[in-house]
């Protein structure tokens, strides 16, 4: 282990974080107070499960940042190993919510082996790519690389395709970030392409939602987009004020998951969205910045692959929300209810805080 010197953790990382985090549970009780009252006769059904959810993965996350992250290469390919045994455990014994099979359950717990898989492949990916970076120019390296994390994407992708394409633009910014040549980038580029097109083609859904995506006033499933749409025009530059939304009250379905950067539009209005989306900028600059300071390869890769994770679910969120992209039902993160995405998104922000506590 290379010599170290140690530094404070990033405050703005952190003090941008928390104040995420806070943002979130407030507009997450604003958005689910109704389907909580309405469904389980609680309005703050949704905002307690949350709630603990953050804890656990604050305490997570401390735990973390606390621990030499050089720890957690010796532990990386066990844990890819486990994300793949856990996806293919969701294709046999996973739970179905809502037409999608995604959840595994522990006894009175639910959790996403793919929100896990995530981390696994960012510690994965840093592991093997440092392992390897003297050939990270090789065509072929890059190849191998890309290839040995297609299982995964596989597994994920046969149930949650939004998942599996964070996961390979987690790899293509990883390897991206190691290589001398960015050439070959092209013809990745065109072979990920190729892949995306025989996998849309396997599912008709999939196809039937890129139709939706085209004209959703011809289909049944285009309401939800369009009273998203309606949501994010309502809300004008101040918004109807937090709590107010009306598309909160049944139009827009499931509106604390997938689809509350609309209701976000609508109670806070433009102003209101362009502050949260201010958090999430920070973030990922900080994240550059500390991946650009990091005493290592390895540091700098987990630092990158935090920053390509939380760019790409950010931006596909928001693309979908407001009908740029076909629906993929990716989750806002520490915004949308989700206490498996927010534990291991938790997690993610401790091992990068672990790296930006050592400089070179």
């Amino acid at each position: 282990m290379p010599d170290s010197k140690k530094r404070k953790y990033d405050y703005t990382l952190l003090a941008a974080l928390f104040l995420l985090i806070i943002t979130g549970l407030v507009i997450l009780y604003s958005t689910s107070a109704y389907n909580g009252e309405v469904k389980f006769q609680d309005s703050f059904y949704y905002l307690k499960k949350q709630v603990f959810a953050t804890s656990l993965g604050i305490a997570a996350m401390f735990f973390m940042a606390n621990t030499d992250y050089h720890i957690w290469r010796h532990l990386a390919v066990l844990g890819y190993i486990t994300a793949i045994l856990l996806s293919v455990a969701v294709i046999f014994v996973g739970d179905e919510y809502n037409g999608s099979k995604r959840w595994l359950s522990l006894g009175p717990l639910s959790f996403q082996p793919s929100e896990f898989a995530k981390v696994a492949i960012i510690l994965f990916l840093a592991h093997i790519v440092t392992k390897n970076v003297k050939q990270m120019g090789n065509m072929k390296t890059l190849l191998k690389v890309m290839i040995s994390i297609l299982p995964i994407v596989g597994l994920v992708g046969a149930s949650n395709l939004s998942t599996a394409i964070i996961i390979l633009g987690i790899g293509v910014v990883l390897v991206f970030v190691a290589s001398p040549k960015y050439g070959q980038f092209l013809w990745m580029g065109t072979l990920g392409a190729g892949f995306m097109a025989i996998f849309l083609a396997l599912e008709s859904y999939r196809l039937e939602r890129i139709a939706i995506w085209r004209n959703p006033e011809a289909y049944e499933k285009g309401y939800q987009t369009l009273q998203g749409l309606y949501a994010i025009g309502s809300g004008g530059l101040f918004g109807r004020g937090l709590g107010e939304s009306v598309q909160k009250l049944g139009f827009v379905p499931e509106a604390q998951n997938d689809m509350i950067f609309s209701i976000v539009c609508e109670e806070l209005g433009l102003f209101g969205a362009g502050f949260i989306l201010i958090l999430f900028l920070i973030l990922i600059w900080r994240f550059f910045v500390i991946a650009t300071q990091a005493q290592d390869l390895f540091g700098a890769l987990i630092a990158s692959g935090a920053m390509a994770h939380m760019m790409i679910q950010v931006i596909l969120n928001i693309a979908v929300v407001t009908n740029t992209i076909p629906n993929t039902g990716i989750t806002l993160p520490f915004i949308s209810y989700g206490g498996t995405s927010v534990v291991f998104l938790l997690l993610e922000m401790g091992l990068v805080l672990s790296v930006s506590s050592l400089v070179k």
